[in-house]
């Protein structure tokens, strides 16, 4: 007998189901989320009072002590790629689910596919597309120059099958690209849906663990940028890495959102070209090339990305408001914490914004989350205030506060080893990270300030100490 068919609404964030819908999800709290969707339910037995009770599965036999679990044996897979295996903690688990998200156009498949080319050499690889035919993949394969006779290729969107596949062709690595395009024939809903998607993912997993195939899993992103399908997904997977960057720009970050073997600090920076994502081994270089003489509003930061230095170049640009009200604007960068830097130098340094707009960049595409990236915007703005321009060769980082001191930032080793190898003469550093320097190492002009007023002099009297 077959079961009835009702009405539910899923959340698409979170998945929480209920039989009404809502504005706001009782849940995750988000509002307008609830979709509705037909689901069906299975038979009720008439004499299920009567049925004997289904007996326990004893699993004492399979517990095994910690010291007892081996793992000598080689756990992970080098993709080849260098950045690509930072982000993934070095390398490929075995068994691990692996989700891809990122913008269309933005190069998850591309990426996937030229790992194919370094994992070929030694490991057979399933491709399962559900978006391209085999002719398609197999035009891209030649123009991304991936020929490895260890590439297999499979086109479908049944996901019971593709299981089914993996667990009879047994390959090293498999790749499904992607989870909104399969489906499962017993839940009667669209693929894509809510219940597809979490589905899906649950059915991959138990796969990967069970026959210790690592997976590789592209998920497409909804209208405000997020991975589609509910943050369930999310928890299922081992590791969620998202691309970022505009399509129309060159630069792609690979970034972890999520990494059970791995920090979720460390990014990777590739270069979309003709024949595909190419490494960038060093952002900095990259990031500061083209950087102009002479401006005013200009500063350097060293931002750390897990363990990773990288200096980027921040840009600042005051000029007087045409309207009542100024414009504050920053990209790639807090808007609050703008807002506060602001307010900190009005404060306490007599500089006031009142009638400027005020317009701060970070270039390159790149994003300033830690409180290190504060000085080297309060210099950027102090030097776009009196249209002064700083040391080209200056580097600076440190936190501010609220009452214009200048706090310690964490790894200045690292930092000041970046700086002094990019041919950078001059760092400003906080005061209090002073005794982690040994400054007869170094080969860098190093300065410790405890407040705003103090960098603002030192850059002040280094710009009159430059010939005119």
């Amino acid at each position: 007998m077959a079961g009835k068919i009702k009405t539910v609404y899923i959340c698409n964030q979170c998945g929480f189901e209920s039989s009404k819908w809502n504005g706001k999800c009782p849940s995750c709290g988000e509002w307008n989320t609830l979709e509705e969707q037909e689901i069906q339910t299975a038979p009720k037995s008439s004499s299920f009072r009567s049925a004997p009770p289904v007996g326990s599965m004893n699993l004492s036999s399979q517990i095994k002590n910690l010291s007892a679990v081996d793992t000598d044996e080689e756990v992970r897979y080098s993709v080849g790629i260098s950045e690509l295996d930072r982000v993934l903690g070095g390398g490929l688990v075995k068994g691990s689910l692996v989700l891809l998200g990122g913008e269309p156009g933005i190069g998850k498949s591309t990426l996937l596919l030229q790992i194919c080319k370094y994992l070929g050499e030694s490991h057979s690889i399933l491709y399962i597309s559900g978006e391209e035919s085999l002719r398609q993949i197999k035009l891209r394969a030649s123009r991304l120059g991936v020929d490895t006779p260890n590439l297999y290729l499979l086109s479908t969107n049944d996901a019971r099958a593709v299981s089914d596949t993996i667990i009879a062709s047994k390959p090293d690595i498999a790749i499904v690209d992607s989870i909104q395009t399969m489906a499962l024939s017993e839940i009667n809903s669209s693929a894509g849906s809510i219940s597809q998607v979490r589905e899906c993912t649950n059915l991959l997993m138990r796969t990967a663990k069970s026959e210790e195939i690592p997976i590789f899993v592209v998920s497409h992103v909804n209208k405000d940028g997020a991975i589609a399908g509910p943050k369930v997904m999310e928890h299922i997977v081992d590791a969620v890495l998202y691309f970022e960057g505009e399509r129309h720009l060159c630069y792609r970050l690979l970034r972890a959102v999520k990494n059970r073997y791995g920090s979720t600090n460390e990014i990777g920076v590739f270069e979309m070209g003709d024949v595909g994502l190419e490494e960038v081994e060093n952002p900095s270089e990259m990031l500061l090339s083209g950087r102009p003489k002479g401006i005013s509003g200009s500063c350097v930061a060293c931002l750390m990305e897990g363990s990773r230095p990288i200096l980027a170049e921040v840009q600042a640009l005051v000029t007087k408001s045409g309207f009542g009200t100024p414009r504050r604007t920053a990209t790639g960068f807090d808007y609050n914490r703008l807002a506060m830097i602001i307010a900190v130098l009005e404060k306490r340094a007599g500089m006031f914004f009142g009638t400027l707009d005020v317009f701060l960049n970070i270039v390159g595409g790149f994003r300033l989350d830690e409180p290190a990236g504060d000085l080297p915007i309060a210099l950027a703005l102090y030097s776009g205030f009196y249209d002064i321009p700083l040391d080209e060769k200056m580097v600076a980082f440190g936190e501010v506060g609220l009452g214009g001191e200048i706090r310690s930032a964490a790894s200045i080793p690292q930092r000041i080893k970046e700086a002094e190898r990019l041919g950078f003469t001059h760092c400003i550093i906080p005061k209090q990270s002073m005794r982690f320097v040994d400054t007869s190492k170094v080969n860098i002009r190093i300065t410790g300030v405890s407040s705003i007023k103090q960098a603002f002099f030192i850059v002040s009297k280094k710009n009159e100490e430059q010939p005119q």
